[in-house]
């Protein structure tokens, strides 16, 4: 059980013969995968996202939000378009 978890996913669901849709650069961040209507989407952990950005491309806090809103999660591509879970919905601490 020690795998990723982007390779147990990809080995769940070549089992059961369905596909999803994947941000690129952001495997760390995926929690899992939930079933909209009759469609699978895939959910990220979105404070992880953020801290992806700030430790790979060296953002502050603040630009990481405003790209990962903007080019991440308010791309929408269709159906399979991935969720962000937001675990706490109290402003974040300054």
């Amino acid at each position: 059980m020690n795998e990723p978890s982007r390779t147990r996913l990809d080995a769940w669901l070549q089992s059961r013969e369905e596909n999803i849709l994947t941000p690129d650069g952001f495997d760390d961040a995926l929690i899992g995968v939930a079933q909209v209507f009759n469609t699978l989407v895939a959910i990220y952990d979105r404070e992880k996202c953020l801290t992806i950005l700030q430790q790979r491309d060296g953002m502050s806090y603040e630009d990481a939000e405003e790209f990962f809103e903007f080019n991440v999660q308010g791309a929408y591509v269709g159906e399979q378009t991935p969720g962000f879970l937001v675990w706490r919905v109290e402003e974040r601490e300054q």
